[in-house]
Formats: C-alpha cells, structure tokens, sequence
C-alpha cells in the first residue's frame, strides 16, 4: 500500500516538474518574441508634402456694395434715387410760310403766326408768334422755342390744300344741299401790309394785273420755286 503511494507521490511530482517545464518553455518563447517586437527598428515614413495655404486677400470695400445696397434697415434697399423727368411740354403749331422776297439785303419770309392768318415780312432774327426765327435760307428754316430747336424744309411750312376725299365729300354735300345765293365779294386791289422797308405785301385776293400802279406802288409778281410771289414795290 505504502508502495503504491510512493509511485504516485512520484508520478504526480513528475507532472508538476512536467508542466512547470512547459509553462517555462512557453515564458521563454513568449519573451524571446516579445525582444523581438520590442526591439525591432521601424523604418519612419517620410511626411506627405504640404502645400502652401492659399494667400488671404486683402479686404476690399466693393465687395461689401450688395450688402449695403440690400441693407434690411433701409425702406427701398436701393441707393440709387431716381430723379423723375417731367414731360416735355408739346410743340406749339408752326407758323406757316407763303413766300420768299429777296430785294439784296437778305431773304424775308412772308409768314404767319398759323395758317389762314394776316402775313408779314420775317427775316432771321425776328419772332413770329412763339417762335424765333433763328435762321433762313432758300431750302430751310431753323425755329427757336424756349431752348428748343426746330429745323423745317420751307415746304413743310407751306400750308396744305385741303385734301381730296374732303373736298369730294364738300362737293357731294353741297350738290345734295339745296342750292345757296352766290354772295359776289368785292374785288380786292392795292397794297398791303409793310413787309419790310418801303414794301408792301399783296392783300389775298388782288385781282390788280402785275405791273399795276397804286397809292404810289407797283404790283410785281416773280416766280420762286414755291410758286408766284407777289409785293407791291414803291414806285422810284
């Protein structure tokens, strides 16, 4: 009995040297890797490259005008004032033109205020109603009215005739109207307003021939590209 205690007293003592064995094989490898990893030299990386951080620009004021055009505390939020124009007064109608005398001292027009008015003698210079007759030539006239300039062809200035589709609507309203007494008018003769000088302007309706003298004055009727141009010329 005694004897088999001792062999197992023996085995188990075998066992314990056994894996007290082991455990220190084990220690051992673990110690050796453990050195190894610890001291293993690692190679550093080299450091990525750093590029240079974009240059910060100076602050400009013009770049703030949005904000301040848009300011919340402003009523419109627009720094432009728009100033209002007001409207352009119209054009008083022109003054109309029935002739053009040149006795060598310059032209005068023969006008009036407005068509079918009493006509007289205007040379560059003078006023005709409203306007101011800048300037004269055969071809155009320049009119001045408070500051504006106007530039007219004279025979835009030449009073029209009626037109035909009135004048076939007159016709047609007076072959349909009974018909009226014809009133003769007296015939019209002599001079007539001063012009200019010592001439006198034709009075509508002259019936006196050219070369007709009268109070003094001689009919002279010449011929311009506007037609027949009629004056009365004192006698010499």
């Amino acid at each position: 009995m005694r004897r088999k205690l001792l062999l197992l007293d023996l085995a188990l003592l075998g066992l314990v040297i056994a894996a007290g064995w082991q455990l220190r094989r084990q220690w051992l490898q673990a110690r050796h890797r453990e050195q190894m990893v610890l001291g293993r030299t690692v190679k550093p990386l080299p450091p990525p490259p750093v590029s240079p951080l974009p240059a910060i620009e100076p602050v400009r004021a013009a770049a703030y005008a949005e904000v301040a055009e848009k300011m919340l505390f402003s009523r419109d939020r627009n720094p432009t004032v728009v100033v209002e124009q007001p409207p352009e007064k119209p054009l008083p109608p022109l003054p109309a033109l029935y002739g053009l005398i040149d006795l060598g001292d310059g032209l005068t027009a023969i006008m009036s205020e407005k068509p079918g008015g009493p006509g007289r003698g205007v040379r560059a210079g003078e006023k005709i109603g409203p306007f101011l007759l800048a300037a004269l030539d055969r071809q155009r006239a320049v009119l001045e009215w408070e500051g504006r300039t106007v530039v007219k062809k004279l025979e835009e200035l030449i009073p029209r005739a009626a037109q035909p589709d009135n004048a076939a609507a007159t016709s047609h309203a007076a072959s349909a109207a009974p018909p009226q007494p014809v009133v003769q008018r007296p015939a019209v003769s002599g001079p007539g307003p001063s012009i200019g000088g010592d001439v006198r302007a034709c009075q509508p309706g002259d019936t006196d021939a050219p070369g007709t003298v009268r109070e003094g004055y001689r009919k002279v009727v010449t011929q311009s590209p506007f037609g027949p141009i009629c004056r009365w010329e004192p006698v010499k």
